[in-house]
C-alpha cells in the first residue's frame, strides 16, 4: 500500500490521502524497529569477529578469521544501507523525518552520485558514510557502553578507509597520462578536506585508545590546526592551516600520500602564497603573506626535499645538495640567521621562476627584498654621451 498507493475513482481524494498518510506513519516506525534490531545484531557480530581477529595469535587461523570478519563487515554495512532506504528515505517522503535524518539522506545521495564517475572513491565514501551514520546514531542515543565497545573497530576501519581515499587521490595526481584531463585544484582541495576531516574526527579517538605518548609531535601540530577552526578564514589562514595539515600527513599517511604527491601539494601552496603577495595591496598584509611564504618554503625543504632519495633529474639532486649544505651551514653558524635563510630561499625561488609575464610581479618583489637585505644592488639606469667619438667597424 505504501509503495503503490490507493487508486480511487469518483470519490473524496482528500479523505483517502489522509488514510494513506496515516498508514505510512504507522508502518515506517515498525520498519525502523526491525531495521534497528537487524543493525544491532550485525554490529554485535562484526564486533565479536573484530575482537577475535585482534586477539588472535595463531598464524594458521589468521586468514580464515580475517575472511569471516570481512564477511560480517559486509553484512553489517548492508543492514545500515537497508535502514537508509527502508526507513530514512520513507520518513523523508512522509515528512516525518528529523533534521538529522534529512541531512543523512542528502549526504547519502551525494555519495551515490560518485558511482558513475569515480567508482573507487564511491566505494570508500559509501563505507565511510554508513559507518559514520551508525556511529552518530549510537552517540545520539547515548548508548555509552555500546559506543565504547564500538570505538576500536570504528577507528580501525576508518583508518583504512581514509588511507584508501587519499591513495586514490594520489594515483590520480601522479597519473601523467590523464594529468591534463583531471581537475587538479579540485583534487588538492579534496586531499586537504580529507586530512582535516580525519584529524578532527578519527585522530582524537585513536589518541584516546592508544595513548598520547605515540602522538606527541602530531599533537603539537594539531594544536596549530585547531587554532583555525573558529571563525571565518581568509586566504592566508587557509594556506597556513593546510601547511600544518601537510606536516601531520607526513607522519600519518606516508604511504597513502607519498612524497611525490606531498611535493605537489607543497608546490601548490607555495604558488598560492606567491599569488597572495602579488594580489594583496595593503602593505602589512603583504608582509604577513611573505612571512607565510618563507615558512612554507622552509617546511617544504626541511620536511620533504631533505628526505627525498629519488630524483628524476640527477642534476637537480646535485643542485639541491649544494643548497641544503648552505642551509645547514647557516643554521649551524648563526643562531639568528633568519635573514640569511630568507636570502637563500629567495635566490632559489628566482632560479625556479622564469621571466614570464605571470611571474614578473613576484620576481620584482623578490629582487626588492634582496636589495632591502643588501644582497643585491640596484644599478641606476643612465648613460653618458661623449663628443668627437668616431665609429669603427670591428671584424669578428
Amino acid at each position: 500500500m505504501e509503495e503503490r498507493g490507493l487508486r480511487v475513482a469518483k470519490t473524496d481524494k482528500a479523505f483517502f490521502s489522509k488514510i494513506s498518510t496515516t498508514i505510512s506513519k504507522l508502518l515506517i516506525p515498525t520498519k525502523i524497529g526491525i531495521n534497528g534490531m537487524l543493525i544491532t545484531l550485525k554490529r554485535n557480530n562484526v564486533l565479536k569477529n573484530y575482537e577475535t581477529v585482534t586477539n588472535n595469535k595463531e598464524e594458521e587461523k589468521e586468514e580464515m578469521l580475517q575472511k569471516k570478519y570481512e564477511d560480517a563487515f559486509i553484512l553489517y554495512l548492508e543492514s545500515i544501507d537497508k535502514y537508509v532506504m527502508d526507513s530514512i528515505y520513507k520518513k523523508v517522503r512522509a515528512k516525518t523525518a528529523t533534521t538529522f535524518e534529512e541531512e543523512a539522506l542528502s549526504r547519502y545521495y551525494a555519495v551515490i552520485h560518485l558511482k558513475e564517475t569515480q567508482y573507487l572513491e564511491y566505494k570508500y565514501r559509501k563505507q565511510k558514510y554508513l559507518l559514520d551514520l551508525d556511529y552518530m546514531s549510537l552517540r545520539n542515543e547515548n548508548k555509552e557502553k555500546q559506543l565504547e565497545k564500538y570505538k576500536g573497530f570504528y577507528a580501525s576501519k576508518m583508518n583504512g578507509i581514509y588511507k584508501g581515499i587519499l591513495k586514490n587521490y594520489s594515483v590520480q595526481l601522479a597519473d601523467k597520462v590523464s594529468a591534463n584531463l583531471i581537475d587538479r585544484e579540485g583534487l588538492y582541495d579534496s586531499i586537504f578536506e580529507t586530512l582535516e576531516d580525519y584529524i578532527a574526527n578519527i585522530l582524537p579517538i585513536k589518541i584516546k585508545l592508544e595513548g598520547k605518548e605515540d602522538y606527541k609531535e602530531i599533537l603539537a601540530e594539531n594544536e596549530k590546526v585547531e587554532s583555525f577552526l573558529a571563525g571565518k578564514l581568509d586566504t592566508r589562514d587557509q594556506i597556513e592551516k593546510r601547511m600544518y595539515l601537510l606536516a601531520i600527513s607526513r607522519k600519518l599517511f606516508t604511504h597513502s600520500l607519498p612524497l611525490v604527491v606531498a611535493e605537489q601539494c607543497y608546490e601548490e601552496l607555495i604558488n598560492e602564497a606567491r599569488n597572495l603577495i602579488v594580489e594583496t595591496k595593503i602593505e602589512n598584509k603583504k608582509q604577513a603573506a611573505y612571512k607565510l611564504l618563507i615558512d612554507l618554503i622552509q617546511e617544504y625543504n626541511v620536511r620533504l626535499l631533505s628526505t627525498k632519495i629519488y630524483w628524476e633529474v640527477p642534476q637537480d639532486r646535485e643542485e639541491y645538495k649544494k643548497f641544503w649544505d648552505e642551509y645547514k651551514k647557516i643554521t649551524k653558524e648563526n643562531v639568528d640567521g633568519q635573514v640569511q635563510k630568507e636570502i637563500l630561499f629567495i635566490k632559489k625561488e628566482l632560479k625556479i621562476l622564469e621571466e614570464k609575464d605571470k611571474n614578473k610581479q613576484i620576481i620584482k618583489f623578490y629582487k626588492d627584498k634582496l636589495v632591502e637585505y643588501g644582497a643585491l644592488r640596484r644599478v641606476k639606469n643612465k648613460y653618458k654621451t661623449f663628443k668627437n667619438c668616431t665609429k669603427k667597424a670591428v671584424r669578428v
